[in-house]
């Protein structure tokens, strides 16, 4: 008997033994439960969202005051006193 018959046949006795009764309550935790992470992606989700938009936000606003790409006035230059 190869591998490939022997899983089949124990396959198949699996399926025709009588399936164990489910617990009366176990859709309703289900339910709930599910719902519970639905609502703790959706408020991660949002909450993700709200945080990328403040430091899109604090960085275009600190970007518009420190102006980083303007070029910072020459200090080495010694002044010219004595003329």
């Amino acid at each position: 008997m190869s591998s490939m018959s022997r899983r089949e046949a124990d396959v198949r006795r699996i399926l025709e033994e009588p399936q164990p009764s489910v617990p009366p309550d176990l859709y309703g935790e289900a339910l709930r439960r599910g719902g519970r992470m639905l609502r703790r992606r959706r408020a991660a989700r949002r909450l993700f969202w709200l945080l990328l938009f403040a430091a899109v936000v604090a960085f275009v606003v600190w970007a518009s005051l420190t102006q980083p790409w303007v070029e910072p006035p020459s200090e080495t230059t010694p002044p010219l006193t004595g003329w």
